[in-house]
């Protein structure tokens, strides 16, 4: 069983560095992906009220029979929740699906700035976490404004910021900021959702180098940034594959070559207008 290193956030909360994602995953698939995956050492689960499979995960959790504190649990709050008072009401109801009386870490999932709540709403998560229901809180997909504001407006540094980050889309600005102000990078769609990427010659003939998968040089790319994955599969074979990653490590020159990959291209939406 792999072993995963930990980082320690902001806040002295250790989180591990590599987890398992479930966005998109069917309800019905959650139960068996997740035995699977802590079978093979994965010790952290990244979830959101959005993606509506918060109930599966909690009962996977128990299948697990593994203890509480072996297992780092992240939720998120839905677009539709923000304001100080439904924020704290909403992770009540997340730990009802969930079946735990904790998460470990609660993001603002967008920051919908159009709306202009995530300053309130982030007061509400420092609620949660005096309260102790959230151990420690941070956001997601957050620019260098928004996290600005909270900084000028709040009394708490996010713990980190999930984001889109690949090698089509480093984000160096934004990790960059980041570092500065002692917030954890999260990348989410860390092998830019498969794709054009993981066909590239030049991770293919990185995979071939290495004797890995262009998916595993990726992975291993956002390890050695000090990134926090969780890659989201199925497929067993590719769940045991993925966490395969801590065995090796990039040259320097390869890891240039990885960043030479930058195409400026989001996946997924801009938060300056999403929501």
């Amino acid at each position: 069983m792999t072993q995963v290193p930990h980082i320690r956030l902001n806040s002295g909360v250790e989180i591990p560095q590599f987890g398992f994602g479930v966005f998109q995953i069917d309800p019905a698939d959650v139960g068996p992906a997740l035995g699977t995956a802590f079978e093979a050492g994965y010790r952290h689960v990244d979830t959101a009220q959005m993606y509506r499979n918060e109930a599966e995960v909690g009962q996977a959790i128990v299948d697990s029979g593994l203890r509480r504190d072996e297992i780092f649990v992240t939720t998120k709050l839905d677009n539709d929740r923000h304001g100080h008072d439904e924020a704290v009401t909403a992770l009540g109801e997340s730990l009802d699906r969930l079946r735990l009386d904790h998460v470990d870490l609660f993001l603002v999932h967008w920051p919908r700035p159009a709306h202009d709540r995530y300053v309130e709403t982030w007061k509400g998560f420092e609620k949660l976490a005096a309260d102790g229901r959230a151990r420690t809180i941070g956001v997601s997909n957050f620019q260098i404004p928004h996290l600005e504001r909270l900084a000028a407006e709040t009394g708490t540094v996010p713990a980190v910021n999930q984001i889109e980050l690949h090698p089509h889309f480093p984000q160096e600005e934004l990790r960059a900021y980041h570092r500065e102000h002692g917030i954890v990078t999260e990348a989410w769609g860390p092998i830019g959702q498969g794709g054009d990427l993981l066909g590239d010659e030049r991770l293919t003939a990185l995979a071939e180098k290495y004797g890995r998968t262009p998916a595993q040089i990726v992975l291993r790319w956002h390890i050695e940034l000090g990134n926090i994955v969780f890659p989201k599969s199925v497929t067993p074979a590719r769940i045991r594959e993925n966490i395969e990653v801590f065995d090796f490590e990039l040259a320097a020159a390869d890891m240039m070559t990885i960043a030479e990959l930058d195409t400026g291209r989001r996946i997924g939406p801009n938060p300056d207008d999403f929501g």
